[in-house]
């Protein structure tokens, strides 16, 4: 995406809303890395069908073809235009602006908007544009501030790309997991229950149970402890872990500390919990690394902006896990979680899809960080070593760590272009110390360990929604809730249908049947549509012969052949993908 170009048009966008709606307040309009919006106050609520309208008149402003103008002011003559146009908004932005800053204004025909730049000279040198949706957005992104209306849309300098755009919009409708994964009765949602939290159906529920067992039976053979821990604790917990100082606005608390109640919170992450486990007993050096893992409910206060599909939630299920180290050992213990995170991707069949980061921390923001620069910067070095010994490539981002240590971040972006985080390592330099966590050394002395966090299948959800869009939907048959459904030709088969499933069922595959008094055609369409991996139809012929005819939710004929064949079959086409 051409910033410059889409900078230009969220000015041109807000010009046409003047335009349209001369009573509205202005707000902020930025370029993106997959166009632009801005952000208005309007007296009475848009809806889509008022874009057409609004498109229509941007289209007039670039016919004219403009010279963008930039403007000086000072800071009483900004202050001054800004209110006198009751530009609420652009008053508390220009606050902002540092003494001595050059304080800029672009004009565009006869609009002109507070604004940092740069833009194109002429706004003639946008050839294609389109508002793509509207949404609400708190005003800076805080939910104690007003909700605006957020318009998005494109800019192009060629129509050509404009066409490759919205080709791509139709890609994006056929892989959408928030679309697919409610069309095949996965998951669905409830304003009673609200924003953020998923409800799972049957299918839904299998794809996550098998994905956890297969996770906890790997971390078992790789030497991890599984425990389990609550759901929430007293402030107390978090507020010697530091939670509660560096991460109390994302958290659900309940209780009122000014009226001196318990105060409790549901938990954001395990690790204050696993590191009360290990402190529970005294410790050798010999007996370290100690590995916990617990399949963990966890709870995030997302704003609703943030939430889309399973990729944001309020409540979320984690592979977390937490190791205790000695200092000798923190590079063979992030190699190894390195390997499993590796080879969950490539079970997963994703392990060219990712990124991989190096999360530091800002050395500015002290709210944020523990304030400990040495152990900063031991830590991103240790971090740093491993990466390139493991020949990863990777790229650095200041201010991406947790709070108490940085952390590799193995990323992945979703069908709309947006980079989120599917697994984690972090070298915890700080928490040990904050509970007094040790280790009995090979002298006899009491030594301090260090905590690596790591999760294995990282936000089952978020995972399970980035394989529904690479896959369609169409997942591998060791993921899918029915692997098999068996179909009858007519009723007469289906005493020996139910006798197929129940042979499928006892070789542990997921299969059910369609007995309904359909023809057999519908029967294969609705499964295809299911994307179900394997459909067995019976008839008076195979009835007969003791046979089944099977065939692929790709439409790939297999013939005839035993329950025995086809079980056979399954077992080879799941160990392969393993």
């Amino acid at each position: 995406m051409d910033k410059l170009l889409n900078h230009t048009a969220a000015h041109i966008l807000a010009y046409a809303v003047k335009n349209i709606y001369p009573n509205v307040k202005l707000a902020i309009g930025p370029a993106t890395d997959s166009g632009f919006y801005y952000d208005f106050d309007f007296p009475t609520p848009i809806k889509d069908d008022d874009l057409p309208k609004i498109e229509a008149e941007m289209a007039r402003i670039i016919k004219s073809d403009f010279a963008v103008e930039r403007k000086e002011m000072t800071r009483t003559e900004a202050n001054r235009f800004l209110t006198k146009n009751k530009e609420i908004y652009k008053v508390e932005l220009l606050q902002d602006i540092a003494k001595g800053e050059p304080i800029s204004f672009y004009t565009i025909g006869n609009f002109t908007d507070l604004c940092k730049g740069p833009h194109v000279n002429h706004i003639g040198k946008i050839k294609a544009f389109k508002l793509t949706q509207i949404t609400g957005a708190y005003w800076r992104g805080s939910e104690k501030n007003k909700m605006l209306t957020r318009i998005y849309g494109v800019a192009f300098a060629k129509k050509s790309e404009l066409d490759e755009y919205n080709a791509w919009q139709e890609e994006i409708k056929k892989r959408d997991h928030n679309k697919i994964g409610r069309e095949l009765g996965f998951y669905t949602s409830s304003d009673l229950v609200g924003q953020g939290l998923p409800l799972f159906m049957p299918a839904g529920a299998t794809i996550l149970r098998v994905m956890q067992r297969f996770v906890e039976d790997e971390e078992t053979r790789r030497g991890y402890l599984h425990v389990k821990t609550p759901s929430f604790a007293k402030s107390d917990l978090y507020k010697v872990s530091g939670h509660w100082q560096h991460y109390k606005d994302s958290m659900f608390v309940m209780g009122d500390e000014v009226l001196d109640e318990d105060v409790r919170a549901l938990r954001p992450m395990t690790c204050p919990m696993h590191i009360l486990i290990y402190k529970n007993d005294l410790h050798s050096y010999k007996e370290l690394p100690i590995r916990y893992a617990e399949t963990a409910k966890q709870f995030r206060n997302e704003n609703s902006g943030e939430m889309h599909g399973l990729i944001r939630l309020r409540e979320y299920t984690l592979s977390d896990g937490h190791i205790v180290v000695r200092p000798d050992q923190i590079p063979q213990v992030i190699d190894e979680c390195l390997d499993l995170a590796n080879y969950m991707l490539k079970v997963l069949h994703m392990e060219n899809d990712v990124t991989y980061r190096l999360s530091k921390w800002d050395p500015e923001n002290k709210e944020k960080y523990i304030d400990n620069k040495a152990g900063w910067e031991w830590s991103q070095d240790e971090i740093r070593k491993c990466l390139v010994q493991n020949k990863l490539k990777f790229y650095e981002a200041d201010g991406e760590a947790a709070f108490y240590g940085p952390k590799i971040d193995i990323q992945a972006k979703n069908i709309y272009g947006k980079e989120d985080t599917l697994f984690t390592i972090q070298l915890d330099f700080a928490l040990a110390e904050k509970f007094g966590l040790t280790y009995i050394d090979e002298n006899g002395k009491k030594a301090k360990p260090y905590i690596i966090h790591r999760s294995s299948m990282g936000c089952y959800e978020r995972t399970l929604a980035m394989l529904i869009e690479k896959t369609m939907g169409a997942l591998p048959l060791w993921l899918s809730p029915t692997q098999v459904r068996v179909m009858s030709i007519t009723n007469a088969q289906d005493e020996y249908c139910d006798q197929v499933k129940a042979e499928l069922l006892a070789a542990g595959f997921r299969a059910d049947s369609d007995l309904r008094n359909e023809k057999i055609g519908l029967k294969i369409r609705e499964t295809t549509m299911k994307k179900i991996p394997y459909l067995v139809i019976v008839g008076a012929k195979e009835q007969t012969a003791g046979t089944i005819a099977v065939r692929t939710r790709e439409g790939q004929d297999l013939g005839t052949m035993t329950v025995v064949d086809l079980v056979s079959r399954l077992t080879q086409v799941v160990k392969e993908f393993n």
